[in-house]
């Protein structure tokens, strides 16, 4: 049997619908395309400023932030208590923490002190529900705030001055 361009054409647009529909079976379970997911906070001291990164998988989410009076906790409402005199709440969408099976994603402490950074002196996870992953930042004092997205790989990145 010949093929007419026409037929062949016809076989290799299949091929590819077959073979485009194994890609799509092959994404992993548990994995939720569109949702950034946090893996890891990284910090570092830098010339006039503090970093801190947040490491995610994904698409870059939305990012927000504010000085607050107190941390509050994304779900409970509860205060979130954290070293530092100024709160800034960061907030990415979407985004989760977690696998789909509940098990977190984020292996480290949900507190810890920053003694490394000169302004920052603790970060806390303050929400990863419905969507949102909340972040926490004690200060010594107010100054200016800069959130923003990277890719390749994917991660949020927080820098307070000094």
């Amino acid at each position: 049997m010949t093929l007419t361009p026409r037929r062949l054409f016809a076989v290799c647009a299949a091929a590819l619908l077959a073979l485009s529909g194994a890609v799509v079976a092959a994404v992993p379970a548990g994995a939720q395309p569109g949702v950034a997911t946090m893996t890891n906070i990284r910090t570092g001291l830098n010339t006039g400023f503090d970093r801190i990164v947040l490491d995610m998988t994904g698409p870059a989410p939305q990012t927000s932030y504010q000085w607050v009076d107190e941390l509050i906790a994304d779900g409970s409402g509860d205060i979130v208590w954290l070293t530092g005199e100024h709160f800034v709440a960061v907030t990415t969408t979407p985004a989760r923490a977690h696998d789909d099976n509940g098990n977190r994603t984020y292996p480290g402490p949900d507190k810890f002190r920053t003694r490394n950074l000169r302004n920052v002196m603790a970060v806390a996870v303050t929400g990863d529900f419905e969507g949102y992953v909340s972040i926490g930042l004690g200060t010594r004092y107010q100054s200016w705030v800069r959130v923003f997205t990277l890719t390749a790989p994917t991660r949020v990145v927080i820098d307070v001055g000094h």
